[in-house]
């Protein structure tokens, strides 16, 4: 019998060898099929006018045109592409930090804190994710009229600055603390801001980070409300900008689709650097945000 299953122990060896290289194959093969778009918008950022509709297609020109960026960069005072970009910077770094500071505040009061209603109001909190955007729209639109905030970035702003959501996730990981830590911390004589910031945030690292990520992602690339709320040119975000590239043609009478791509390349960068910075901390952050109700 053990010689018998000494003989069987090579082939049990060798079928996970093979389950695993058929399980990286397939996942190599899905990852690069998502990567296709990308590669194919840096591509076409590369070419002539001319090369976008050669057949069959290539992916990548034989001489590169890399001065397709700067013509992006400065397309033409109707499209300040230049300008589109710090507008965006602008009101998705305020609306990130905006979110950090009241979700962190927040989800620390429904997870530590203890006063009448606490629980209730936290579901009617998150029973807010259940409404699409489209239902609030007019009424927040209304609003936004109300208060001369339209053709401005309070309009953009300031209704982004709380999110049912993050304050969920912090809400989440902050219940996975050990409790022992707040306690130390109040013999020491710490007051509930002290033990927030000195003892709570500084925990909370990878949740902010997660959240950090969330938040810019989400405003860099809104469209919809950016685009019912700005009509001044000079206030335009970028996902908004973009769209010029496509809807006023160049002299040539078609649109400059190698500019557009060359833009969306440029629009790309500042989520992929904040990702690529953030990505230790973001599967941690979603993971231990979930381990406790």
């Amino acid at each position: 019998m053990a010689l018998h299953e000494r003989r069987l122990y090579p082939s049990k060896k060798w079928s996970k060898r093979l389950g695993d290289a058929a399980a990286y194959a397939l996942l190599t093969a899905v990852g690069f099929t998502m990567l296709l778009p990308f590669i194919w918008m840096v591509g076409t950022s590369l070419k002539s006018h001319n090369e976008l509709f050669v057949w069959p297609p290539q992916f990548f020109p034989e001489v590169p045109l890399w001065d397709n960026y700067p013509k992006a960069w400065n397309y033409s005072e109707m499209v300040p592409f230049a300008r589109f970009f710090v507008n965006s910077a602008f009101v998705s770094i305020s609306i990130t930090i905006g979110q950090l500071i009241t979700c962190s505040t927040a989800g620390y009061a429904f997870a530590r804190l203890r006063f009448p209603g606490r629980d209730k109001l936290f579901l009617l909190y998150l029973a807010t994710l259940m409404v699409p955007f489209q239902v609030t729209l007019v009424p927040l639109y209304l609003l936004m009229k109300e208060l001369h905030w339209i053709n401005d970035f309070k309009s953009l702003i300031i209704p982004g600055l709380v999110s049912a959501y993050g304050t969920f996730l912090m809400r989440q990981f902050m219940s996975t603390l050990p409790s022992e830590l707040e306690d130390a911390a109040r013999i020491d004589g710490a007051s509930p801001p002290q033990i927030f910031l000195r003892v709570i945030l500084p925990l909370c690292t990878p949740a902010l980070t997660t959240l950090t990520i969330l938040a810019f992602m989400g405003s860099w690339n809104a469209f919809l409300w950016p685009l019912i709320m700005i009509s001044d040119t000079e206030l335009r975000t970028l996902p908004i900008g973009l769209a010029f590239f496509t809807a006023i043609p160049e002299t040539v009478g078609f649109p400059q689709y190698q500019l557009l791509m060359a833009a969306a390349t440029f629009s790309m960068i500042p989520t992929l650097v904040v990702f690529l910075i953030g990505q230790r901390y973001f599967i941690k952050g979603i993971a231990l945000s979930g381990l406790k109700g």
